[in-house]
């Protein structure tokens, strides 16, 4: 039987093998955008991982404790520690709900938190086997629009699981998650209509790379769309189901919201979605308004010729982490810092005060826009 495995897998690459000669691809190619997803999946799991540890050490801070101290010199293997408990909890599916979607729930919700992360350029070129090699998985032209697919999708993953679950809670926490994503989606996508009125791209490469090339200190699109770079940041927030706007898992209203029956490693895949998120929104965010791996107040391009194009690329993840780093700190002060609001205040923000503020964002910048292609006439 095992004989019988190893001939079948071996036929199966084979047959894979044949596919990419008939179609005429670039192995290497193919290799190095596997490698590429590899790193940028297994860096995603590590860092929403760590954002947990950090979380507790944030809320520590701002409540005067030590926080998680006690796995590892400086709690440091908490992370590790929760990871095994999820693991070795047990499964339970409750009897009176649909099993298959019950499943699905989750595995939707981390399936399209880990696909965003396909467009956002990490870095500049790397020089490895006579190759350049880009540090994006794909650079596609319409980069934000998939994003805003991507995450779209994501609701499914909390509707389906919530649905299946055959719990009222449940079933409440995934439509307030499902009205509140639709509410707060519209406005974000005229804050992002605006800015592509300024940029004139829909690629986030070549975003970055609008904001990388200037040689001014003022050329991060968050100075020219500061009102449409709040709208965005609140909308994040919203999207990512984060304080003030996590009604849809309000414990005191709901015990655990879209997530009441699940445990074990379902539960985890939902814990992970959120800190997935929360990174890659981050990393949005700061392509979008903040150059990429932009680094501040230094010329790029005088600097590659000086360190090498590798070192330069290793620079650019370091100061695009760094920057990202900055926005998860940013969620974790907000959520220990402000209350929840109530939903007829999440509703109200949302329809009666963004989407008002966006479209005057959005009509102002067009008005500019083509007064400076009218060379400042009328």
């Amino acid at each position: 039987m095992t004989q019988r495995c190893y001939l079948l897998i071996l036929e199966l690459i084979k047959f894979f093998i044949t596919i990419i000669m008939l179609l005429a691809v670039d192995l290497a190619l193919v290799i190095e955008k596997l490698v590429l997803i590899i790193i940028v999946v297994m860096s995603s799991l590590v860092v929403a991982m760590y954002a947990t540890y950090g979380e507790r050490k944030v809320a520590a801070a701002l409540q005067d404790r030590r926080g998680p101290n006690r796995a590892g010199p400086f709690g440091l293997l908490q992370p590790l520690a929760d990871g095994l408990k999820l693991f070795f909890k047990e499964e339970i599916i409750p009897n009176f709900s649909s099993k298959f979607l019950f499943i699905l729930g989750p595995c939707l919700a981390m399936l399209t938190a880990m696909m965003t992360g396909a467009v956002i350029p990490w870095g500049e070129k790397v020089h490895f086997f006579e190759r350049d090699i880009s540090l994006q998985i794909a650079d596609i032209n319409i980069g934000i629009l998939y994003v805003f697919g991507v995450v779209s999708m994501g609701v499914y993953g909390i509707m389906i699981g919530s649905w299946a679950s055959n719990n009222k809670f449940s079933l409440m926490g995934g439509l307030r998650a499902a009205s509140q994503i639709i509410s707060y989606e519209l406005p974000m996508g005229l804050a992002l209509i605006a800015l592509l009125m300024v940029t004139g791209t829909l690629s986030l490469k070549t975003m970055v790379e609008y904001q990388v090339l200037s040689d001014h200190w003022y050329a991060w699109n968050v100075f020219k769309q500061p009102l449409g770079f709040l709208i965005f940041l609140i909308c994040v927030f919203a999207e990512c189901n984060r304080t003030p706007f996590d009604l849809a898992e309000a414990e005191n209203e709901l015990i655990g919201g879209y997530h009441t029956e699940y445990s074990s490693m379902k539960l985890g895949f939902y814990l992970f979605a959120e800190y997935i998120n929360m990174f890659i929104s981050s990393a949005v965010v700061t392509c979008l308004f903040f150059g990429g791996y932009d680094i501040p107040f230094v010329n790029d391009a005088h600097l590659a010729e000086s360190v090498g194009a590798n070192w330069m690329a290793l620079m650019h993840v370091g100061m695009l982490f760094a920057k990202i780093v900055f926005f998860l700190f940013l969620f974790m002060w907000v959520r220990w810092t402000i209350p929840r609001f109530r939903y007829d205040q999440l509703m109200n923000l949302g329809w009666k005060t963004l989407i008002p503020l966006a479209l005057f964002n959005m009509l102002v910048t067009g008005a500019l826009v083509l007064l400076h292609q009218n060379n400042w006439h009328f």
